[in-house]
């Protein structure tokens, strides 16, 4: 071991044994820290000397990188400065023992500023030197061509005046570097003003932002800064307009805050610089946006090409906010157009219709007894006497399984609603999916409220075509026992078939308006509520949230309770219309004529029979069609997709809960060296060429 990198060993290696103990303690084996670190070392070392395995620099980017980087922003090679503090020894290989003292420091709270300073702290000595400083950032921003004066007043505040400086300890460090972009800023406007007038070209202003926020940028906003010389008519860049734009860069995350709260209470997915201006007073306690700042925010998510007027969807803002973002490829969409003839797209709608009506079928049968008591309360009438045979839900259940047959008698009329539910699903889903894209903003994603309202009242009035002939065909089976116990159980239940016959084609549209009474309202409601659930209660699509199997299950038996109960009063009179009146009981000639005689002969509460049931039935019933339909498309998705290319996506992948933190640090920790430079530690790198050949075009011409 070099005498240089000693006191680094030293510093660092106490710490193993501790950290080893509270590890051995913490967990079960299987989940200890140790054992975790060796797997990943063992993977991906393939190093061997004299039986002892090693990491070369690239199996350790592998080993530390974290796993969602993709090193789109932070290039590959910039990890090699991680390497260095790892490799102890300075052999360019790293030991089991090098990493367990590198995974030991990963696991400090500031392990990323903690590896920062190792990287400045070339001596190992704990202190940073003038020197040292000095050397490190030389060698890793001399390429950029932009000169930085160390003897400046800024720096002697923190190490003092030459003959009189002192080191740096890391907590002076942390500051130091924090600072040092806001310095290097001031003095590369001050370099490329060379007349002093407050003013430099959009080349150069490009150049500087390139430099020391290249990596916190997409490439669409990095090629688009020069345009920020027409924000004003001398087509110059001022030193006001440079400060702004860095202070946007700094507070991006609080600017994308900003925007996501204001998008949300906007009622069209919208936002104009006003609104952010309100939202940013409202939110922020101390910091405040000035009207230049927000102005340039407006600029480039407009590309340049609108007013500060214009209202934004969270969408244009993503090319800012997001340094991985990437335009749309508009290919994309034509070829899978193309790819896709008008067969395969029917034969993937038929697919889904199928499933659909299996999960449908699946959904009503498990409910359907509790259907049937529902039927058999609404339709009993309260002012005959001996007329009421139910007490309640539960004496219902008990008679009808005692007089007419067990369990079997519970499913009489089910087969018509199995046969009839496909159907009824496909239009009721279809024709709602239909109206609500039509009415969607393609840009927001956003719909209007009165629009969801509509789009479920049609989904409702379309499926009444299928619905009421079946309703009525399982009520009346429904009924069929009870009639035949109150004729002397002489005569047999007729079938289906029977009935239709008997209604006929007119006869089996009776109670039709009722049936709009009831279906058109409980489609507004449900539907509008399952969507506001999922996007206000669970937060679907915010930040890219995709809701979970049990997320969805409660959002949509949720939305069924008071769609179910507050249409009961339309259900009874569509039972009651529906029904074979026996002798003695009221007849009904229409929707409002039965509203009124119920109202009349029974009171309010006549019309909320069977509440209770409807909506213990609908609820389950929406869940268990909605959990089916989920379990059936990914068990067997349609076999005969064509391949669909992947289009790119505006959303930054989020940390994941299996995501080990002490990799983010690593890549925070490369972060604050690249605030420094863009290309820090590509500079003397054996791929620095290739590295600046892969950057982007505004990144070659900087370095030229």
């Amino acid at each position: 071991m070099s005498d240089s990198q000693g006191p680094l060993t030293s510093r660092l290696s106490s710490t193993i044994k501790s950290t080893a103990d509270s590890l051995a303690s913490s967990v079960k084996p299987a989940e200890n820290e140790l054992a975790r670190w060796r797997r990943t070392f063992d993977r991906f070392a393939k190093e061997e000397i004299e039986g002892k395995k090693y990491l070369n620099p690239s199996q350790f980017i592998d080993a530390i990188a974290p796993t969602d980087e993709g090193f789109s922003k932070i290039k590959r090679e910039q990890y090699t400065n991680l390497f260095r503090v790892a490799d102890n020894t300075g052999r360019g290989l790293v030991s089991w023992e090098d990493f367990v003292v590198f995974e030991t420091l990963l696991k400090r709270p500031d392990a990323d500023y903690q590896l920062a300073f190792l990287v400045f702290d070339t001596d190992a000595s704990g202190t940073i030197e003038f020197d040292e400083f000095k050397a490190v950032l030389s060698a890793n921003t001399a390429a950029s061509g932009i000169p930085f004066d160390f003897d400046c007043d800024w720096m002697k505040l923190y190490v003092g005046k030459r003959g009189g400086r002192h080191v740096l300890g890391y907590h002076e460090f942390t500051q130091l570097i924090k600072g040092y972009q806001g310095e290097r800023l001031r003095q590369a406007f001050h370099h490329f003003d060379q007349d002093g007038d407050g003013y430099i070209s959009p080349e150069e202003f490009q150049r500087i932002i390139v430099e020391i926020a290249g990596h916190k940028l997409s490439d669409s906003v990095l090629e688009r800064l020069p345009t920020l010389c027409t924000m004003n008519p001398g087509r110059k860049i001022s030193y006001s307009e440079v400060i702004a734009f860095h202070n946007i860069i700094r507070e991006m995350d609080a600017v994308e805050r900003i925007i996501e709260h204001a998008v949300r209470k906007s009622k069209d997915g919208r936002i104009d610089l006003s609104d952010f201006l309100d939202e940013a007073a409202s939110s922020m306690r101390y910091g405040m946006f000035t009207p230049m700042e927000a102005q340039i925010i407006w600029h480039f998510a407009t590309r340049g090409s609108a007013s500060t007027s214009s209202r934004l969807g969270l969408a244009d803002f993503q090319a800012l906010l997001d340094a991985k973002w990437q335009p749309p490829e508009a290919a994309v969409q034509p070829q899978v157009t193309a790819s896709r003839s008008v067969l395969s797209q029917l034969g993937q709608s038929a697919y889904g219709f199928f499933l659909g009506g299996i999960a449908g079928g699946m959904g009503a049968y498990v409910v359907y007894p509790i259907d049937l008591v529902k039927t058999r309360l609404q339709n009993q009438r309260s002012t005959v006497v001996g007329e009421v045979l139910y007490r309640n839900a539960a004496d219902c259940v008990r008679k009808v399984y005692a007089n007419e047959g067990g369990i079997r008698a519970f499913y009489r009329g089910v087969m018509p609603q199995l046969v009839g539910v496909a159907p009824e699903k496909a239009i009721k889903l279809t024709v709602n999916d239909f109206v609500r894209k039509k009415a969607t903003d393609p840009e927001t994603g956003r719909i209007p409220l009165y629009m969801e309202i509509f789009a479920g009242g049609m989904a409702g009035g379309c499926q009444v075509a299928v619905t009421n002939p079946l309703e009525i065909t399982k009520i009346r089976l429904q009924m069929a026992g009870e009639i035949t116990r109150a004729e002397g159980g002489g005569a047999v239940p007729r079938g289906a078939l029977h009935i239709v016959k008997q209604l006929g084609l007119v006869g089996l549209y009776k109670g039709a308006i009722a049936c709009f009474w009831r279906d058109i309202p409980f489609s507004m409601i449900y539907f509008t509520a399952y969507a506001h659930l999922k996007k206000d209660l669970f937060h679907e699509g915010r930040r890219g949230k995709v809701l979970s199997f049990g997320e969805l299950l409660t959002a949509a038996g949720i939305a069924g309770m008071p769609a179910a109960y507050l249409t009961t009063p339309a259900d009874v009179v569509k039972t009651r219309l529906q029904s074979q009146a026996r002798a003695g009981q009221t007849v009904y000639k229409g929707v409002v004529d039965g509203f009124t005689k119920i109202l009349q002969e029974e009171g309010v509460r006549a019309l909320y029979k069977g509440g209770l049931a409807r909506v213990i039935r609908s609820s389950p019933q929406f869940a268990v069609t909605l959990a089916m339909y989920e379990v059936l498309s990914k068990t067997f998705p349609y076999p005969f997709a064509p391949a669909v290319p992947l289009a790119p996506t505006t959303s930054r992948p989020s940390l994941s809960s299996s995501q080990d933190i002490s990799r983010v640090r690593a890549r925070n920790a490369l972060r604050i060296l690249l605030d420094c430079s863009s290309r820090f530690g590509m500079v003397n790198s054996q791929t620095a060429s290739q590295g600046v050949a892969s950057l982007p075009k505004v990144f070659r011409s900087s370095s030229s």
